[in-house]
């Protein structure tokens, strides 16, 4: 029978990722061993590979009509892993270090998450016009980031959106949207959004579906 914390924090990674735990800071002290065992262990990529073969079910045959059909990816922990770095983080167990977080992003090290990868090459192989959206600094890590993404084989595609300092303070939320709307007025049909985070997912121009890749490590509201 199944220990009372191992129940707990089961239960507790299906409320991450069911967006009913919200506004969390840490993982919790007694799960930080169940998230390294679900990160290393092979059920997050299984996991993985599971929204993966949905956006396949999704796609079935279709491809780009007219050069509008778009479909929207994350970055971080959504086409590159910062797995390396959280392994040093106790998986989420301790806050939040911004330099810390900057200077791994720096080091252009951050490994392609390969699922998402296969995703990525059938968006382009279709013609979809695929838009890599992120809260990263553009100032900061726009370099390192578009190092990083073109030496995982993430190429190609139509447009790099960095938080410019326009948008400094805003909300993962409200930034996103506003990108997702901008781009909507520039007559881009939405046709698929993936993103780690249900910030990436929530708001407006959500596009047709989302899909939500795995993460107990972090929150961004």
């Amino acid at each position: 029978m199944a220990s009372p914390d191992a129940c707990f924090c089961l239960s507790w990674r299906m409320a991450v990722e069911a967006n009913n735990a919200q506004g969390w800071r840490t993982v919790p002290p007694q799960c930080v061993g169940h998230v390294e065992r679900y990160m290393l262990g092979g059920q997050y990529g299984s996991d993985v590979a599971a929204v993966a073969d949905q956006i396949a079910i999704y796609l079935g045959g279709s491809a780009a009509a007219d050069g509008k059909d778009a479909w929207i990816l994350d970055v971080d922990d959504t086409c590159l892993s910062n797995l390396p770095y959280y392994k040093e983080k106790h998986f989420g167990g301790e806050p939040y270090d911004s330099r810390a977080y900057v200077s791994w992003v720096l080091r252009g090290a951050c490994p392609a998450i390969p699922q998402v990868l296969g995703v990525y090459r059938k968006l382009m192989e279709r013609g979809f016009q695929v838009f890599l959206v992120t809260g990263r600094s553009e100032d900061v890590l726009g370099a390192s980031t578009v190092e990083n993404l073109a030496a995982q084989g993430f190429d190609g595609h139509h447009r790099l959106i960095m938080r410019s300092a326009a948008y400094r303070g805003y909300g993962a939320v409200p930034y996103k949207s506003t990108i997702r709307r901008q781009l909507v007025a520039e007559g881009y049909r939405i046709r698929g959004n993936v993103g780690d985070q249900w910030s990436d997912l929530l708001g407006e121009c959500v596009g047709d579906r989302t899909f939500k890749i795995p993460n107990p490590m972090y929150f961004i509201p």
